[in-house]
């Protein structure tokens, strides 16, 4: 399976971003990718008041536009994430939405670890403006069971070897990292998740200049069950894609059984 991660620079211009994103996706289902997703707030990326102020319904008109881009492509489309207004009136989700060819959603994800950090020179409370999910999301595309994650959650381990145990063999993890933390942590999380798990991790960031005053790291990677980087995108908008090799992962997985030698027992 070719699969493709697209790599945004979004602003507080819904339009504009949407343009942006159609583009890009169009141009990697081209390249033959058959799963392409797009980073996390790929329609909106601001303070988070603004981010609130712009939230959507799922059957919102970002949503609407990523299935009927699904839709007309034929492939599977994770739309990253978006800010999902709630009908009780209450903060909104983080929610990422995986998409089939055929325009309908085939999972929904709400990011369960809130970014409330001060760290690297940044200080962010996601909580402040979004509410947290509690679902562990999975789901199939094609016959590749894929496991779904945002951003922060990469650094939360026994979120990935639940998915793994479950049964995923690639892990999502649509990002907008920020400049600061991803120097020193985007690949080394990457990689490490991929390995621990024997899964392939599909991981597409925002890159660039990020409102209210932050930077997005960028470096949006696809990693294989090795821990090797099949694929790093340069510090632009774009794409990049790779095939997956699931033969090579039933290989890792056969000759270092780590997810088969786990003793749950003893972990209480």
């Amino acid at each position: 399976m070719r699969v493709a991660a697209v790599q945004l620079n979004s602003t507080a211009d819904k339009a504009h971003n949407l343009a942006r994103a159609e583009e890009l996706v169009r141009a990697a289902a081209a390249d033959g990718a058959q799963l392409v997703a797009l980073p996390e707030k790929w329609n909106l990326l601001a303070a988070g008041e603004d981010l609130a102020a712009g939230a959507e319904p799922l059957d919102g008109p970002s949503l609407t536009a990523a299935r009927d881009w699904a839709r007309t492509l034929g492939i599977h489309l994770l739309a990253g994430s978006i800010s999902e207004r709630v009908d009780d009136g209450g903060k909104p989700f983080n929610a990422s939405v995986l998409i089939g060819p055929d325009g309908t959603d085939l999972a929904v994800y709400r990011k369960i670890h809130m970014f409330d950090v001060d760290a690297g020179g940044v200080s962010y409370r996601e909580s402040a403006h979004e509410q947290a999910g509690a679902d562990i999301v999975s789901a199939s595309v094609g016959d590749l069971p894929v496991g779904l994650t945002v951003c922060y959650d990469l650094r939360f381990p026994e979120l990935h070897r639940i998915l793994a145990v479950r049964g995923a063999r690639l892990i999502a993890v649509p990002a907008a990292f920020t400049s600061a933390t991803g120097r020193d942590h985007w690949e080394v999380l990457l990689r490490a998740r991929a390995i621990e798990n024997a899964v392939f991790v599909l991981a597409p960031g925002q890159v660039g200049k990020a409102p209210p005053h932050y930077d997005s790291y960028g470096r949006s990677m696809i990693v294989d069950p090795w821990g090797v980087v099949l694929a790093t995108a340069p510090d632009e908008e774009c794409f990049v894609a790779a095939d997956l090799d699931l033969a090579a992962q039933d290989r890792v997985r056969e000759s270092l059984p780590a997810l088969a030698n786990r003793r749950p027992e003893v972990y209480a």
